[in-house]
């Protein structure tokens, strides 16, 4: 099977990073590492061939996890990115980095997280740093 991560580079997305590679290398399972950006690649900060993301995948690689990294431009939000990964690949899991955020910040801006959580057909684990 597989396990998908939805990735940003921050401390948290780095965090979730970490413990997807260590499901997928205690499971035996490839990783698909999912990021999205809307169309502004070039000068948004969170494009994923960051040099941190670079050397999480060397690593892993190293301890014998098969990762694919996938980036889309889209005008959709990176929850639907990551549930039509997990789809497209059959995942077992998903793994998502958590973040606190007050009330209306949810309901302004809405949440990944809490949208993957709630349409995942399989396992969704919830990284905090």
């Amino acid at each position: 099977m597989t396990i998908v991560i939805g990735y940003v580079p921050t401390p948290v997305g780095e965090a979730a990073l970490a413990r997807a590679g260590e499901e997928a290398r205690l499971h035996g399972e490839r990783l698909v590492v999912v990021s999205s950006t809307r169309g502004e690649s070039n000068v948004d900060p969170s494009y994923p061939q960051t040099p941190t993301l670079m050397r999480l995948v060397t690593e892993l690689g190293a301890q014998g996890v098969e990762v694919e990294v996938r980036h889309k431009e889209t005008s959709g939000g990176p929850a639907d990115e990551i549930l039509d990964a997990a789809e497209d690949v059959g995942a077992s899991l998903i793994v998502i980095g958590l973040r606190k955020r007050t009330a209306v910040g949810k309901l302004m801006l809405g949440s990944t997280a809490q949208t993957v959580i709630l349409k995942a057909h399989c396992s969704v684990l919830g990284v905090r740093t």
